[in-house]
């Protein structure tokens, strides 16, 4: 069973920067597509990165295009999210997911794509 841990949320000021990490032994070999969501109080859960293990496709939702860049570690079985240009409604809990299926999208797959979930890390930009 492969969990996903992320990493790396905390508080920061508007115009700041973090990068998120998740941990998942093995991704590029087990998972076809990894991707990052996240979810303010009271609003859906947004994708916003993802990026395709064997091709390194990447796609991102509008809302946080060119400030936002996911990236990936094999050797360290690590999968980034680095956030620049924060803004307040960046403010959510953000989740890394992933999943086996062979199935491409040519944007960030939706939530019923993606079977793994990590728990979460927040984020808060004020």
């Amino acid at each position: 069973h492969v969990q996903l841990v992320e990493s790396g949320g905390g508080s920061v000021q508007a115009g700041g920067s973090l990068r998120l990490s998740c941990s998942a032994p093995g991704y590029g070999r087990y998972f076809n597509c990894v991707g990052w969501f996240r979810q303010a109080p009271g609003k859906e859960r947004e994708g916003i990165a993802s990026i395709y293990t064997a091709t390194d496709s990447t796609y991102y939702a509008e809302s946080v295009k060119g400030r936002f860049t996911i990236s990936r570690d094999d050797a360290k079985n690590t999968l980034y999210l680095q956030m620049n240009s924060l803004m307040p409604e960046d403010t959510a809990m953000y989740y890394c997911a992933a999943y086996r299926h062979s199935s491409h999208y040519l944007s960030v797959p939706p939530r019923s794509a993606f079977d793994y979930w990590g728990q979460g890390t927040q984020v808060t930009v004020s």
